[in-house]
């Protein structure tokens, strides 16, 4: 059965975002429909493109949430400094609302980053601080956090948002996200693809949904190598979506499946929709585009089918979107790694 929009649930955690609608460019993005010829059979998909957002991702309406709750539990006074541990877009979104508000950041980062999202981060007036030595795991975030450990022991001025174990994080996912594309959809989603890094996003949206449309199929998508989902390590070049720790705010109730992606699929899809439909989006939406082709390719009668996709393109056109760095990674960006898909074609009609 299909509940009301938002739910009772969803409405009263809202209240404690009282002015997020008053930040422009905040919430409220497009969805845009796309044709993917799968298996002979044109499939359409619906891409929620958070790129749209003031910072240019999904990750404006986590830090807006994890600075407000620092805000109501008055964590946050004046000399403070903001700290947390960021691949990119959650830096630049905090650093642009710490701009906002008058207060001191530091982004702890790592060598993956963006020079794009570097240079963001910089430009909001954002400190920056960068790892270099690889965690267990083969990625940084272990090592990020050791040193966000370190400055917070060492020195009371620092306030960890901790995107990690913040309830604020999926909070605004549960209140604002999966309500806002579940009126976008018209209450009708069979199937939503969420990409997975904190397991803020899939968490908060995963539950709303269960509260509102318990037979929508959630499908949480994650990089290979990542072990969110207790599978084993391994390196990766995709940012913005994998672990190298265990997501505290994910059980079992709150998604159906999960679907690891590996970094030329992911950006093989992000090329390859660029090139075809003129959509420009990240490596974890491209991540989240193919796992959505290969589900599809198994499930035919699915046909409200959304994409979360978290930022847009322009963070990636020293990565993603260069020729010389894919050859510098050795990476195989070519046709095969579409999978079933056969072609892409944008839909001019749009929400």
């Amino acid at each position: 059965m299909i509940g009301t929009v938002p739910s009772q649930k969803a409405q009263k955690a809202n209240d404690s975002l009282q002015f997020f609608p008053s930040i422009p460019l905040l919430g409220n993005t497009p969805v845009q429909p796309i044709d993917l010829l799968i298996c002979g059979k044109m499939r359409r998909i619906y891409l929620k493109l958070e790129g749209a957002n003031i910072t240019g991702s999904m990750k404006a309406r986590t830090a807006f949430s994890l600075l407000r709750s620092l805000e109501q539990q008055n964590r946050l006074h004046k000399g403070d400094i903001v700290v947390e541990s960021s691949s990119g877009n959650l830096g630049v979104a905090l650093a642009y609302f710490c701009q906002l508000k008058g207060y001191r950041f530091l982004a702890i980062v790592d060598p993956k980053i963006t020079f794009e999202n570097l240079q963001k981060m910089q430009k909001f007036n954002a400190e920056v601080e960068m790892v270099d030595q690889p965690d267990a795991c083969g990625g940084y975030l272990l090592s990020r956090l050791q040193r966000v450990k370190e400055l917070c022991d060492t020195h009371r001025t620092y306030v960890w948002t901790d995107q990690y174990a913040n309830p604020a994080n999926p909070l605004v996912h549960y209140a604002r996200t999966a309500p806002e594309v579940y009126r976008q959809m018209h209450q009708k989603i069979d199937v939503i693809f969420i990409p997975v890094s904190t397991g803020g996003t899939l968490a908060g949206m995963g539950r709303f949904l269960r509260d509102v449309s318990p037979a929508t199929q959630v499908i949480g998508v994650d990089a290979y190598g990542s072990v969110t989902f207790g599978t084993p390590p391994a390196s990766r070049k995709l940012t913005g979506i994998g672990s190298s720790k265990s997501s505290v705010f994910l059980s079992k109730d709150l998604f159906d499946d999960y679907i690891l992606v590996k970094d030329e699929e992911a950006f093989t899809f992000c090329q390859a929709l660029y090139q075809s439909a003129n959509i420009f989006v990240g490596g974890s939406s491209g991540a989240v585009i193919a796992a959505c082709a290969q589900y599809l390719a198994k499930y035919s009668d699915l046909a409200h089918v959304v994409c979360i996709c978290a930022d847009a393109g322009e963070n990636y056109l020293s990565t993603i979107f260069n020729p010389e760095w894919i050859r510098q990674q050795d990476l195989d960006i070519s046709p095969r790694h579409l999978g079933y898909v056969e072609s892409f074609k944008q839909v001019p009609d749009h929400f």
